[in-house]
């Protein structure tokens, strides 16, 4: 990575504050205990780090970086305080949060009393790691590839309810159902499967697909810079998915393409792919049928 020429972005995102050649060190300390202050806490080791001590920040990607999350985090407040948040079908709204949690959904990205979110039960495996702003409840995904995963318990059969908005068209992330125990090794790609997100992609790698394994019937997707939405349902070995509310696929699981074997129960878990590509996700809701 380049180290900082020219001018300095006035304004960084958090925890990313200092001079040209420096890294905050209260805010480096804690983001290497993992214990980041709000609004924004991290996952995994910090992606960029003070320029004489390894990686740092090229500053036109600060600046798009910047204004993708400021774009995203104006969208989620007016969710937050109200208004409506553009999903692709429409709106989603508080009531839609509260009809979710009525009918026995478990909001797995959880909330604090004062309001804030917490990554609490949640962990990584891999390169890179989530972002995750306490205000909001969006998670960023930074660098790659690598899993997080909600540790909290498997699932047998359940409906998964999230959204997701990409940086860009060809962004590469996805959703795994099922992972088979703590993920300690790249094994778990090869027996859980992955409902993939790529617009630029076709077939069995498109947005809406079982990845590398059932391609969806339509591209549902209402692109970068937009929120989408995903239903996803698992029972037994019956996947089904619908993105914006459009059905786009409905299959039978079976070992096929990268998938080896799958299990009964598992994880879920959400992607981070590569460092040039950001994936956002929030309103994550699961509902167990087991």
């Amino acid at each position: 990575m380049r180290h900082w020429w020219g001018t300095i972005p006035p304004r960084l995102p958090t925890p990313f504050v200092g001079s040209s050649t420096s890294w905050d060190r209260t805010t480096r300390a804690a983001c290497e205990r993992r214990s980041c202050s709000p609004p924004t806490c991290c996952f995994g080791p910090p992606a960029y780090q003070r320029s004489d001590g390894g990686r740092t920040m090229n500053s036109r990607r600060v600046v798009q970086s910047g204004a993708f999350i400021t774009l995203a985090t104006a969208i989620v407040l007016g969710l937050a305080s109200g208004g409506a948040a553009s999903t692709g079908t429409g709106s989603t709204t508080s009531s839609t949060v509260q009809n979710l949690e009525s009918e026995g959904y478990e909001r797995v990205l959880r909330q604090r009393r004062n309001g804030t979110f917490t990554k609490a039960g949640w962990n990584h495996y891999g390169p890179g790691y989530f972002e995750l702003d306490e205000q909001t409840g969006v998670l960023t995904s930074h660098g790659g590839m690598g899993l997080l995963w909600y540790s909290v318990r498997e699932y047998g059969d359940f409906i998964l309810e999230l959204d997701f908005m990409t940086e860009v068209e060809n962004a590469n992330a996805g959703v795994f159902l099922r992972v088979p125990g703590p993920p300690s090794s790249d094994d778990y790609i090869y027996h859980s499967w992955e409902i993939q997100i790529d617009d630029a992609s076709q077939g069995i790698h498109q947005t809406g697909a079982v990845y590398d394994a059932e391609a969806p019937t339509t591209l549902a997707s209402k692109g970068p810079g937009t929120w989408n939405h995903f239903t996803i349902s698992f029972m037994g070995d019956h996947i089904t998915v619908e993105l914006n509310g459009e059905p786009v696929l409905d299959w039978e699981a079976e070992s096929r393409g990268k998938v080896e074997d799958f299990a009964a129960r598992g994880y879920i878990g959400l992607q981070n792919h590569d460092r040039d590509m950001k994936t956002m996700f929030r309103n994550i809701f699961i509902k167990s049928l087991d």
